[in-house]
């Protein structure tokens, strides 16, 4: 099914969206300094798939975090802007209890690597360029592997073919296939969670994301190589799950490697 399908009445995971703050229209609330009683205001530009610290504020622009700097767990993003917590607090009021956030970046532009950007974001304030991913009274290992789902190469594949311009917007999300919580038997689900912690849970800001899931250890090692392997074992599951052969797997990842007869062979039955 899609996310969420207003005219069936049918919205499997009770989900919603949140632009928590406005970067036009509340900058009266910005601060450039961090304060007591202030959160950091994550935008678009700091996050990435299973990386919440892809950039950070330099004193002038964004700046991408180099690898050391992603190898230490105590490294945190400096981001430019910061915003009272008493009005994250209000924002978010009977509308999310964890101390996280899934958050998305909503441009899509067509020279990016990757259409769906989606990331876990720590408890602070999040500008409307990242929209945040609200769902219902699910167990957190169950939002984790929405979360996954999302950030998977099938998932974006297809989202790659329905975006129009240059924005992930609201109406496009809604309408992409996402697999319902039911979709989910236990020996998948330790699956995913094992290989999303270790990928995610790389600095301590989130802590409370990991505690979730009843991780108690420190934050993973940053490890390349590593990232790449878990990264090509979720999106294999995946392809399973939403239904995949190895032929259409392979034309999702380079298109080029099958012969004339093999596209044929699988393109017929999607036409």
């Amino acid at each position: 099914p899609v996310l969420d399908n207003a005219a069936a009445s049918q919205n499997p995971w009770q989900s919603s969206f949140l632009r928590m703050i406005d970067m036009s229209l509340d900058s009266n609330l910005f601060i450039e300094n961090p304060q007591q009683k202030y959160f950091s205001l994550y935008e678009s530009k700091y996050i990435h798939l299973f990386d919440h610290r892809w950039a950070f504020h330099d004193g002038t622009d964004a700046k991408n975090l180099s690898l050391q700097e992603k190898q230490n767990p105590e490294y945190l993003v400096r981001t430019r802007y910061f915003v009272p917590e008493e009005e994250v607090s209000r924002r978010l009021e009977d509308k999310w209890e964890s101390k996280w956030f899934i958050g998305f970046r909503n441009s899509a532009r067509p020279n990016d690597e990757r259409t769906a950007i989606f990331s876990i974001i720590p408890y602070s304030g999040v500008g409307n360029n990242a929209p945040l991913l609200l769902v219902g009274d699910f167990p957190p290992i169950l939002k984790l592997c929405l979360f996954t789902n999302m950030t998977s190469l099938v998932f974006d594949y297809i989202t790659r073919q329905k975006v129009g311009g240059s924005s992930l917007n609201f109406f496009i999300v809604k309408q992409l296939p996402v697999l319902p919580s039911t979709t989910y038997q236990l020996q998948e689900i330790e699956f995913i969670v094992k290989r999303t912690i270790e990928l995610t849970y790389t600095a301590w800001d989130l802590q409370p994301f990991a505690e979730d899931l009843d991780y108690a250890g420190p934050p993973f090692p940053w490890d390349e190589e590593r990232r790449g392997l878990l990264r090509s074992e979720l999106d294999a599951l995946y392809a399973h799950l939403y239904g995949l052969n190895r032929k259409q797997l392979r034309y999702i990842l380079d298109p080029a490697d099958l012969t004339p007869a093999e596209l044929e062979d699988i393109l017929d039955p999607w036409e």
